[in-house]
């Protein structure tokens, strides 16, 4: 059965979808020329999934920062005017998606979109790492600034990495124990997010983990959701998952479904990279399987 078919597994719905109505999302990301991450694969993944999407550019980049050359333009400077546009057009917001931030000051200004859309869904990718590193453009201002994102998000999406540097611990591998799991959860459940998803917990045994995790019900009732694990690593899954789960949340899926869907769209997506031209370069091509999206 299709992923985007499964309905058996229960769990928090943050968004009730109208069939008749397009929500609309603003992703607050980078616009990557090349490598297939941020605002190129938030666009394309969360309109398969019915949604009207508003972006806002936090940096260019000609590509992103695992390549050897790349430019990048801080967009901090002309965001202010930006949103000052939406509110004089009346511009109205569902939800409002984040992830990755060109400079600390940014955060004030999705703070400022929480602010003026009250109504709207925060979901929070605190893109900073991956595998223990910073990327090369995160200050330690810009880790700390991205912290406060946490608190009041209805979903907090942190890979491993990400955790860490929330919570402020060193980063401990993916091979973790579910104790050490439940302790991370409850951590960063304490900085004020409402749900967490928590990505790739990997124990060798041919299977990614992903945990959901609702502030209400505390980690002993956390939803564990495993995928098959590919043989090779792609760059941009993260992104991919996290705009396939923000546009099934928005299609009115329960959180663990919808982390689920996410985690399956990726895989398989993953395997339709394989038969591209250069594809560990390329990045995730998410092309050929937007239906799982669609049918959503």
């Amino acid at each position: 059965m299709p992923a985007s078919q499964i309905t058996d597994i229960p769990g928090t719905v943050l968004y009730t979808r109208d069939p008749l109505y397009i929500p609309r999302v603003a992703a607050v990301h980078d616009m990557c020329g090349y490598g297939k991450c941020s605002l190129t694969a938030a666009i394309p993944i969360l309109s398969a999934a019915g949604c009207d999407v508003c972006p806002v550019p936090t940096a260019l980049l000609s590509a992103h920062t695992r390549y050897k050359t790349y430019t990048f333009h801080d967009t901090t400077d002309i965001l202010s005017d930006y949103i000052d546009a939406w509110q004089k057009e009346d511009v109205s917001l569902d939800a409002v998606y984040s992830g990755f931030l060109g400079n600390a000051e940014q955060v004030d200004l999705i703070k400022r979109l929480y602010s003026e859309y009250p109504q709207a869904l925060r979901l929070v990718d605190p893109v900073m790492g991956d595998g223990g590193q910073r990327y090369p453009t995160y200050t330690q201002e810009l880790c700390d600034a991205m912290g406060r994102l946490a608190d009041g998000a209805d979903i907090l999406m942190p890979n491993l990495t990400e955790a860490s540097i929330l919570i402020g611990t060193e980063y401990p591998g993916q091979n973790l124990t579910d104790p050490q799991v439940n302790e991370i959860l409850r951590n960063l459940l304490e900085l004020g997010a409402k749900n967490v998803v928590l990505k790739g917990i990997d124990r060798s045994d041919g299977k990614l983990r992903n945990y959901v995790v609702n502030a209400q019900d505390g980690v002993d009732q956390k939803k564990e959701l495993a995928h098959e694990k590919l043989p090779f690593m792609i760059h941009g899954t993260g992104d991919a998952f996290a705009s396939a789960l923000c546009g099934a949340v928005m299609a009115g899926r329960s959180l663990p479904q919808a982390a689920y869907i996410a985690g399956e769209f990726v895989r398989n997506s993953m395997v339709s990279t394989r038969n591209q031209p250069h594809f560990e370069e390329r990045g995730v091509s998410f092309e050929l399987n937007l239906k799982e999206l669609t049918d959503l």
